[in-house]
């Protein structure tokens, strides 16, 4: 058993990769981007991804809440921005101040826009959330009529005016899933519905990743695209390969080599039990870093890797808060080897992908998580030093 002093796990930003993803998906949609950087950039830094997504070409920035946006306003970005949560507390004064559309989701919604901009001498941007079969935010349809009435009433007297209606896809990973098409023909009613109110939006949108990549029919005035935008596939296996680049690498220090003997159990709950002799290796990552638990869990069709001098090594064990062990198969990989936890195809290590695959969930949450200890670091040109 060896140890070294060890530095800091790491997770690399490649600003190039989102520059040039957001060219691709531009291209490709053949729309305005709307490129979105909520939940910090979906763990990769809200900041220097909604500015890598521009000098690529993204016509619109986009967040969750409009603390997110006003965030991104003090940090000095510009240009088109969009939020669409918000709560009974949201600043729309201030969202309205700053230059942002904030989304409401019905009648109510907007009242409480009226008030909060009374006595401004501009309108403020107000886009209509509508909800086409998702059952989450946005107007149902029995609410739409009052909804197009109350925002057609705000824009004749100059409380605000409607810049865009959208909607957002249940089933856009699943292309020949039939809500796809329920919820396309119901939007398009909606929109329908809208003009009879006279509100002629500058924006109508529907598609997300998936669905600006899978359906083109759904691509309306602009696409909202996240996971692809940081170079993921949002719907594997099924959408065409347009050449996005991972944005992400995790790498970290190999802590710790240690000798098992058969019978030698691993981790909390021993669940994984040597079954010969053999090596195992301690990272120094955890659930406290977003390391997902339940990629270790024996249930798991294959459980996670990472990669150490060019091989994989499968987790054995309990993932713990602070620190999970690798199966060596013998090897001794000195202390201190870069670990790739996962990246691009070609770094070295597994994809985000493949660790959700492992941890039975998605590649939007293995990259979101990621934080606790890791430090930030950015490649790829501008933004080079993390500017949180």
């Amino acid at each position: 058993m060896s140890r070294l002093p060890l530095g800091p796990a790491e997770t690399v930003v490649d600003l190039a990769a989102i520059r040039a993803n957001a060219r691709l998906l531009r291209a490709t949609a053949g729309v305005p981007l709307v490129a979105v950087v909520k939940a910090d950039g979906y763990g990769h830094g809200a900041i220097a991804s909604a500015r890598a997504a521009q000098q690529g070409g993204a016509d619109w920035i986009g967040t969750a809440t409009v603390e997110e946006a006003l965030a991104l306003r003090a940090a000095g970005i510009q240009g088109p921005m969009l939020c669409w949560i918000g709560g009974p507390d949201a600043d729309y004064a201030a969202a309205a101040a700053a230059g942002i559309d904030v989304s409401a989701h019905g009648v109510a919604q907007l009242d409480a826009m009226a008030a909060a901009d009374a006595g401004r001498t501009e309108p403020a941007r107000v886009q209509l959330k509508l909800d086409t079969g998702m059952s989450r935010a946005g107007a149902g349809r029995g609410e739409w009529a009052a909804l197009f009435a109350r925002a057609a009433e705000g824009e004749r007297d100059g409380t605000w005016r409607i810049t865009g209606i959208w909607t957002h896809p249940a089933c856009a990973d699943e292309p020949e899933h039939p809500a796809n098409d329920r919820q396309e023909q119901a939007f398009r009613e909606a929109l329908v519905l809208a003009g009879e109110h006279g509100l002629r939006p500058e924006l109508r949108h529907f598609a997300n990743s998936a669905t600006a990549l899978l359906r083109p029919s759904a691509r309306f005035d602009a696409v909202r695209c996240g996971i692809a935008l940081y170079g993921l596939d949002p719907a594997p296996g099924q959408a065409t390969d347009i050449g996005l680049v991972p944005a992400m690498t995790v790498h970290a220090p190999l802590a710790l080599v240690k000798d098992l003997a058969p019978g030698d159990a691993v981790s909390y709950g021993h669940r994984w039990v040597a079954e010969h002799a053999t090596t195992v290796g301690l990272i120094p990552l955890g659930y406290g870093d977003g390391i997902p638990r339940h990629a270790s869990s024996p249930a798991a069709v294959q459980p996670a890797a990472v990669g150490i001098g060019g091989k994989r090594r499968p987790i054995r064990g309990t993932v713990c808060m602070d620190q999970f062990v690798v199966d060596l198969g013998g090897d001794r990989p000195e202390v201190g080897s870069d670990v790739v936890v996962f990246g691009p195809p070609g770094a070295g290590g597994p994809t985000a992908q493949d660790w959700a695959e492992a941890a039975g969930t998605i590649n939007y949450e293995i990259v979101t998580r990621i934080g606790g200890r890791t430090a930030r670091t950015y490649v790829g040109g501008l933004d080079e030093q993390d500017p949180t």
